[in-house]
């Protein structure tokens, strides 16, 4: 069985970091790109960052680029994204996702394959 295991998240205050991390089991995604997305309050989900496959490739939502950073570490199979300078909008439940189907934009959620359960990351002011 396939499994995106997140962990990290929580309470912080706005300027604070927090370190977000998906554990995948159940196959490798080397191969993959795999991404996060987020999903504030009666809002849809939308898109945060993505990775390709081996790392190399990195793309952003322009509302976090320059605080937030994904990086993935294939050999342990896992991806993070690194969370700076936040702020209270970014406040959300984020979700890490895992392969990316050929062909599918990075951006868009029904490309995804795997889903994380989601963790709580609340930014107060």
């Amino acid at each position: 069985q396939v499994q995106l295991v997140q962990s990290g998240g929580g309470l912080v205050q706005a300027g604070g970091s927090l370190r977000l991390s998906c554990a995948a089991s159940g196959r490798a995604f080397s191969s993959d790109a795999m991404g996060w997305f987020r999903r504030a309050p009666g809002k849809e989900r939308e898109f945060v960052a993505a990775t390709s496959s081996n790392g190399g490739t990195t793309y952003y939502a322009d509302s976090i680029k320059g605080r937030f950073t994904i990086s993935r570490d294939n050999a342990k199979n896992m991806v993070s994204l690194q969370m700076n300078s936040l702020k209270p909008e970014d406040t959300a439940v984020y979700y890490c996702a895992g392969q990316l189907r050929t062909g599918e934009r990075y951006s868009s959620p029904k490309g995804y394959n795997f889903w994380g359960q989601g963790t709580q990351v609340t930014v107060s002011s």
